[in-house]
């Protein structure tokens, strides 16, 4: 069992940069892959970055690559989400996830524990 809390959301400017955490507690941690979803009002929940249970992969969407970077510190059971040269277009709500399983996954329903979320809002 793995129990997810997010934090670092905010209020920025188009340009600026965040950093969203996500602790984790439970002894499977460093053995689960995690991801980092978003959803805006009235759409989906879309997928944006995957890291691996030891952090050598990462995977992205193409709408984020470049700007957001995956991350995570398995000493500290924690996951990280640095995104930089934030668009308007980023604002949602966003949220971390992680599966039972080594291997990172790019569909929510191979999700198995989610965070509650944090606020994303990029001000133009």
């Amino acid at each position: 069992q793995v129990q997810l809390v997010e934090s670092g959301g905010g209020l920025v400017q188009a340009g600026g940069s965040l950093r969203l955490s996500c602790a984790a507690s439970g002894r499977t941690f460093s053995r689960s892959a995690m991801g980092w979803f978003r959803q805006a009002p009235g759409t989906e929940r879309e997928f944006i970055a995957a890291i691996n249970w030891s952090g050598s992969t990462t995977i992205y969407a193409d709408s984020v690559k470049g700007r957001f970077t995956i991350s995570r510190d398995n000493d500290n059971n924690t996951g990280y989400l640095q995104m930089n040269s934030l668009k308007p277009e980023d604002t949602a709500v966003y949220y971390c996830a992680a599966r039972a399983a080594y291997i990172t996954a790019m569909t929510e329903y191979e999700y198995d524990y989610w965070g509650q979320g944090t606020q994303v809002t990029v001000s133009s």
